[in-house]
C-alpha cells in the first residue's frame, strides 16, 4: 500500500484513535498536541494547523477542547492567539511521555533534520509508518528513516541518536542520493509499495 493509497484513508483515519497510542480520542488531537508539547512552541491557531497538517476549523475546535481542560494556555498578541502547552497543568508531562513514543518520531526527527544542509526529502518507512497511519499489526520495535539527498551521515546518525533517547526505540536511518532513489532494488520497491510518513519535504515519487 504506498502513501498515494493511504491519503484515501486519512480524512477517516484522522477521526479515529491512533493505533500506537489509543488513549488520544483522534489521530488529529495526537499531532496537535504534539506539535505543541514535545517542541515547547508557542504557535498561531494557522500554524498550529500547518504544522499537524488538519483543517483550520478542526484545529480551532481542537485548541478550545483542551484549553478549557487546562492542558493549553494562551497568549493574546494583537489580533494573533498564540497557544501553547500549559506547563503548570498535572496532565502535560504525563501525556508528552506517551506522545514522546507516538507522534513523537515525526516531530522529533523533522525539529533535528531541518537544520542539516543537504537534505532534499525525508520519512519514515516501515512498520512504524504502517502504524502511524492506522495500518494494523504489531506493535513497532524501532523507526525506519529515509534521508535522501547528500547530508553529512555524522549529523544524520547524531540526530537520530539524539531523538532515539527520548522516544525509546532506534531509529534506523538510511541514507541515499536522489539517483541512488531511482535505482531498481527489491528493498526500494518494498518501501515505494507500502505506507510512508513524509517528515522533511515531500515523498520522492
Amino acid at each position: 500500500m504506498c502513501i498515494a493509497k493511504v491519503e484515501d484513508n486519512l480524512s477517516y483515519m484522522r477521526t479515529e484513535p491512533p493505533l500506537l497510542a489509543p488513549i488520544f480520542r483522534s489521530d488529529g488531537q495526537a499531532r496537535l498536541l504534539a506539535a505543541l508539547l514535545l517542541t515547547g512552541d508557542e504557535l498561531s491557531i494557522t500554524d498550529l494547523a500547518d504544522r499537524a497538517d488538519l483543517a483550520y476549523p478542526t484545529v480551532h475546535r481542537e485548541v478550545e477542547r483542551l484549553l478549557h481542560a487546562g492542558i493549553l494556555a494562551e497568549t493574546q498578541v494583537g489580533r494573533t492567539r498564540l497557544i501553547r502547552a500549559a506547563d503548570d497543568s498535572p496532565l502535560v508531562e504525563p501525556l508528552r511521555q506517551i506522545l514522546l513514543v507516538s507522534a513523537g518520531p515525526v516531530v522529533l526527527l523533522e525539529h533535528e533534520l531541518r537544520s542539516i544542509e543537504g537534505i532534499e526529502s525525508a520519512f519514515l518507512y516501515g512498520s512504524f509508518a504502517a502504524r502511524s497511519l492506522g495500518v494494523p499489526g504489531p506493535p513497532p520495535s524501532d523507526i525506519d528513516l529515509m534521508v535522501i539527498g547528500v547530508p553529512d551521515a555524522d549529523e544524520i546518525y547524531a540526530a537520530c541518536d539524539r531523538v532515539q533517547e527520548r522516544v525509546g526505540r532506534p531509529v534506523n536511518p538510511t541514507i541515499l542520493t536522489a539517483k541512488e532513489l531511482s535505482v531498481g532494488s527489491g528493498f526500494l520497491t518494498q518501501v515505494k509499495s507500502n505506507p510512508v510518513v513524509p517528515v522533511i519535504g515531500d515523498v520522492p515519487w
